[in-house]
């Protein structure tokens, strides 16, 4: 073979800076072409014969197809085919653990971590780890047609998974599936899959860990390792690559990390409460939806309720079985007042309106056999403030009590009658007055004799 041109020779010393700047947003080959024109000082090559040295140059190299991917585009994910273990160093007992791999498109940067299983909640947990490891969020996640992911893996329009669905809105990213029988379309993950077997895989081949936490220690030094090795023909890190194009291509990480959320659907009972199975738990919702089916969304710390695709109550999970959690806001009015109801609240709006109604309504709850009778009793004794006043009202309820008429019966009729004006010091029977037919007792102390 000829030895290159000394032209040519210059011009693929600018290779590994094109493959660099490539990754960078908007930056295409054509105006890498037009700025190397620009600034050759000998004759330069045509833009095709550019390109096709260009792409002869990455094609054996680690950058062929990754160069399409645009800086913060993508997240490529899948799980190992081959398994790491955990030992039990009491029993001896091994247990296998999936590991996860994520990769960035442009700049290549690679996560793993080992997790129970490729259950939904693992993979899901997983992907936010792969999120907080990058320090931010490509515009899509590819996944391979894993069922933590996909529930319909149809090349056109693919069905997700409805926990996978509610992790990429928290994230604000979109998921795009590797389609069936389309290797390109996973090809990143699978090199990066190889290479985590040649990294982490066989340098803990002889490696005992007891536990998950202790595993992901070790593959983090590794997997670090890996990230911070220059690559063959770039001469660069993924991570310094990461640093250099992709970092600020990034979507920020959202305020709060996503907690891994479940899907349930109930019926509103007749008492705007409804019955959630997985807890055996009631929960409120507006009383207006009484009877309607609803959905909810559920987390190990609260109780998200929808209708009609709009939130409509939001509440702590409490775990407690055949209880309660109302929301005081989702009753009826009459219920609201009802449930507010108790001794202390009713006695210091009594005494309000007077010392006396105050001392009677206590004495009324105090002596009914049902709490809920006595509340009745007593409001009703506050309402007539609202016909007669509070001073009449509570004058009335001093005669209540020296009579002990503890009902608020008793307080209307002496309203009715007007004997809430009559002092309660007269004398219940007046002296009789002077007349020549009563006879007084001289009369008869000498009819005796």
């Amino acid at each position: 073979e000829r030895p290159l041109s000394q032209r040519r020779e210059g011009m693929e010393k600018l290779f590994e800076e094109i493959a660099t700047e490539l990754r960078r947003r908007g930056v295409t080959l054509e105006l890498l072409w037009c700025e190397y024109v620009a600034n050759s000082a000998e004759q330069h090559y045509s833009y095709s014969t550019f390109c096709t040295l260009y792409r002869r140059w990455s094609k054996d190299s680690e950058l062929d197809m990754h160069m399409q991917h645009a800086a913060g585009d993508k997240t490529f994910v899948d799980f190992t085919g081959a398994k790491l273990a955990l030992t039990n160093l009491i029993t001896g007992e091994i247990t296998d653990v999936e590991v996860f791999v994520a990769i960035l498109g442009a700049s290549q940067l690679t996560y793993a971590e080992a997790t129970p299983s490729q259950k939904k909640e693992d993979f899901i947990r997983a992907n936010v780890n792969a999120f907080a490891y990058f320090g931010g969020v490509t515009k899509a996640i590819v996944p391979d047609c894993l069922k933590s992911a996909v529930t319909n893996g149809n090349k056109y329009e693919p069905e997700i998974n409805q926990e996978f669905a509610d992790f990429s809105l928290h994230y604000d990213t979109v998921v795009l599936p590797a389609r069936p029988h389309h290797p390109k379309d996973k090809a990143l993950v699978e090199n990066a899959v190889r290479l985590t077997y040649q990294r982490i895989f066989a340098p803990m081949r002889d490696e005992i860990f007891s536990n998950l936490n202790e595993l992901n220690a070790r593959i983090r030094e590794l997997l670090d390792k890996h990230n911070d090795t220059p690559m063959q023909k770039l001469k660069l890190s993924r991570r310094q690559l990461f640093m250099d194009v992709e970092k600020s291509s990034l979507k920020p990480l959202p305020a709060e990390r996503y907690e891994t959320r479940k899907f349930a659907t109930a019926t509103v009972q007749m008492n705007y409460h409804l019955y959630f199975k997985e807890d055996s738990h009631y929960y409120s919702v507006p009383f207006r939806l009484r009877g309607q089916q609803i959905r909810i969304i559920y987390t190990e710390s609260t109780v998200e309720i929808f209708h009609d695709n709009r939130r409509v109550a939001l509440h702590p999970r409490d775990r407690k079985p055949n209880s309660y959690t109302t929301n005081k806001e989702h009753m009826p009015s009459h219920h609201r007042f009802v449930a507010e109801w108790n001794p202390e609240r009713i006695v210091s709006w009594a005494q309000e309106k007077g010392e006396h109604v105050g001392a009677l309504c206590l004495q009324i709850m105090k002596r009914s056999q049902h709490a809920e009778q006595g509340f009745k009793s007593a409001i009703g004794v506050i309402s007539l403030t609202k016909k007669y006043g509070s001073s009449r009202v509570n004058a009335a309820c001093r005669r209540a009590l020296r009579f002990s008429l503890y009902s608020y019966r008793g307080v209307k009729n002496i309203l009715e009658n007007g004997l809430d004006s009559v002092p309660l010091e007269e004398p219940l029977f007046a002296t009789l007055p002077n007349h020549e037919n009563v006879r007084g007792k001289e009369y008869y102390a000498t009819t005796g004799e």
